[in-house]
């Protein structure tokens, strides 16, 4: 079927009405690598690297990753409403892409290579400055890749098969940096039995994963050009991007119900995931006794995850549809994410240095991703289903809009999550630069427990706004059909 044109100069709402071509699904899912390199690199590290290497405050160094937390609450709708209103003769979203990579590359390669002569303070600064332009240089790529996404398909499951393939190839590009991070900059060395000691291992790693995520978003950058004719374009008669037009497309997309119930779910629920991205190497490292390269092995198993989820996700939601298996995912991902430090507390977890730790734990970071991934693909999806309710609404697509929610709360994750977990360090009074084993044991038990318990409490309440959600599959249909009808060209048959 053609899609017919859309009136005042609009094509229509999507590039294909059904299947997505397998060639341009490959070639647009390989941006989502670069978050998962980039992002790795970022949230992963330098937590620990600013506390435990440089002797940062971790209060401090939480509060210069979560300050970049309400500069992203601006530059991601920012950027998102932008690019809804862009009109270029390469679409709404490829101008933005193709800005991002080298401040990306800069801001990554300077955030491990602080000046030697920076004081406290000093450090600081460097960390907050670098932070924000690696959220905003991040975003110009990553949040029109998104809406571009949501953009290939009009179809229900289709769009659940895309954001498969996206969460899948991003797993498998965060795989690749994590076996190549733990194995061969963090391996140990003669003066270094545990390399996350090793200062000098930090900036050579950022170097290497800055050059691949910047290539990754250039060659789906530039792989995705072909699809731009068959895109949305703005009607010639609509308000260009200003302060305005802006400040009304955030109203308008906070007046959409299920939308909002969303947003407020997924913020509560990035809480809960950066809280424990932030103090996992702390937990590894000091809790579990683990050395790199032992934790080098959760790397071919955790690709696990997104494969099951890229196999399972779309026939649950033509099964069940997509809110139940939201729900259910989350709680997969609460209950065995938090199971580990509670099995532990009560005697039933594997020792550490057994035989049997390592493999227990991978089976339940496996299955807890499985649930994650599971998660993430079908709010993805979900999101796209909620800019056709808009657009039926309002008569605009506003997929920037809504992704800046995804772009805004996977950066918020972290912003959160160091805030929460630098306040936490500092409060337990957590050593800096301790050898494993030389913690006391009254500190590594408080450092379990905001792992576990305390760490899912508000993922547990993200629950609650979930079961709001009320976009069916059904509901979803008559949109798709009213949609098609508005968009039909006179004297075109609707199918």
């Amino acid at each position: 079927m053609t899609m017919p044109a859309a009136p005042n100069g609009a094509t229509a709402t999507s590039a294909y009405a059904g299947r997505v071509p397998l060639g341009t699904k490959l070639t647009y899912s390989v941006g989502a690598s670069a978050e998962a390199v980039i992002g790795f690199a970022f949230n992963s590290f330098n937590f620990f690297f600013y506390v435990n290497i440089l002797g940062v405050p971790g209060t401090l160094v939480g509060l210069a990753i979560s300050i970049g937390l309400f500069f992203d609450a601006i530059t991601d709708p920012l950027v998102g409403g932008w690019s809804d209103r862009t009109r270029t003769r390469l679409g709404r979203r490829h101008p933005f892409m193709f800005a991002a990579p080298l401040p990306v590359l800069l801001a990554l390669f300077l955030l491990y290579s602080p000046p030697d002569s920076l004081s406290t303070d000093g450090l600081f600064l460097w960390l907050l400055g670098l932070s924000l332009l690696m959220r905003g240089a991040l975003t110009l790529f990553h949040l029109p890749f998104l809406a571009l996404g949501a953009e290939l398909s009009a179809d229900f499951t289709e769009r659940t098969r895309v954001m498969s393939l996206v969460t899948l190839v991003g797993a498998l590009g965060g795989l690749v940096t994590f076996f190549v991070a733990y194995r061969f900059f963090f391996n140990a060395t003669p003066e270094f039995k545990n390399g996350f000691l090793n200062q000098a291992a930090y900036p050579r790693f950022a170097v290497v994963a800055a050059l691949i995520g910047c290539a990754v978003m250039l060659a789906s950058t530039l792989g995705t050009l072909k699809v731009i004719p068959r895109l949305t374009v703005n009607p010639t008669g609509q308000p260009g991007f200003n302060f305005s037009t802006f400040v009304e497309d955030c109203k308008s997309a906070l007046k959409n119900r299920n939308y909002f119930v969303l947003l407020l779910g997924y913020l509560l629920l990035s809480a809960t995931l950066g809280t424990r991205e932030t103090i996992g190497l702390h937990m590894n490292t000091y809790y579990w006794e683990l050395l790199p390269k032992q934790i080098s092995y959760f790397a071919p198993f955790i690709v696990v995850a997104p494969i099951i989820g890229f196999f399972v996700t779309a026939p649950l939601h033509e099964r069940f549809g997509k809110k139940p298996v939201i729900i259910i995912a989350l709680i997969g991902l609460l209950v065995f994410a938090s199971s580990p430090v509670l099995l532990r507390i009560v005697g039933l977890f594997p020792a550490n240095h057994t035989t049997a730790l390592l493999p227990t734990l991978i089976a339940f970071v496996t299955t807890s991703l499985t649930f994650g991934a599971v998660l993430l693909i079908s709010v993805m999806s979900t999101l796209a289903d909620i800019a056709d309710e808009q657009e039926l609404e309002t008569g605009r697509r506003q997929e920037g809009i809504f992704y800046a929610a995804r772009s805004f709360f996977a950066k918020a994750s972290s912003g959160l999550g160091h805030l929460l977990a630098g306040i936490a360090i500092d409060l337990i009074h957590f050593p800096v630069g301790a050898e494993p084993g030389t913690v006391a044991t009254g500190t590594v038990f408080k450092l379990g427990l905001l792992d576990g318990p305390i760490a899912i409490i508000p993922g547990i309440i993200a629950i609650a706004f979930y079961l709001r959600f009320n976009l069916t599959r059904e509901r979803h249909a008559e949109i798709q059909a009213q949609l098609l009808a508005r968009h039909k060209g006179p004297g075109e048959p609707i199918s």
